[in-house]
């Protein structure tokens, strides 16, 4: 996979654009800045709009690519993001010491998908934020027939809501939705997708 992200992001062109996801940037500009985590954050888009609001920014991805075009927006924004490359259990971030962590379209295999997400709850502070958007298991029907709508091909790495709830069932509900929406998102996000959305609490 490493290979695969390292080759989409080496065009000059950013992969997922340059502007915050949509159901991300409404959430994140509510609330009060602290310590936030991007884990699968590619070429920083995300990363970089939290730090433009006064956020501690960390992230984290397998790509070097990823990391490079992450460093040149952020530099173009005069802002500082700390962007790590490796596994999480490489990374020895330390528990509870982040108010927010995100995943944005964050597909991990289903053979890690659980051990991954109980890792990042464990880095979550109480009362810290977890704000996901993913791709729906009804996005097979929409990027089957639009290629450029994205998102994993393989139903295993698509979400359903009893999956989420299954990792994240500890947290207090604050959004749990899925829904048809239009992604305009550089070159491999665009047209109409089928996305989950949650935000959940940490006790």
């Amino acid at each position: 996979m490493k290979e695969f992200w390292n080759e989409r992001y080496s065009a000059e062109a950013y992969a997922y654009g340059t502007e915050p996801n949509e159901f991300y940037r409404e959430i994140i500009r509510n609330l009060e800045p602290g310590k936030v985590l991007f884990p699968a954050e590619g070429e920083g888009r995300n990363a970089v709009f939290a730090a433009t609001l006064g956020w501690d920014v960390a992230a984290f991805d397998l790509s070097e690519e990823g990391k490079a075009k992450a460093e040149k927006l952020a530099e173009s924004k005069g802002v500082n993001i700390d962007y790590r490359v490796g596994t999480l259990p490489e990374l020895s971030y330390e528990d509870e010491s982040f108010d927010v962590v995100v995943l944005i379209f964050a597909h991990f295999p289903p053979s890690i998908r659980s051990f991954m997400h109980s890792q990042l709850l464990a880095l979550l502070k109480p009362g810290g934020l977890l704000v996901l958007e993913a791709f729906s298991k009804d996005h097979l029907q929409y990027n089957s027939k639009n290629p450029k709508a994205g998102g994993p091909k393989d139903l295993a790495m698509l979400y359903s809501e009893e999956e989420l709830m299954q990792d994240f069932g500890g947290l207090e509900v604050i959004v749990k939705e899925e829904k048809i929406v239009a992604l305009e998102e550089g070159e491999f996000h665009v047209g109409e997708s089928s996305v989950i959305r949650f935000v959940g609490k940490k006790s």
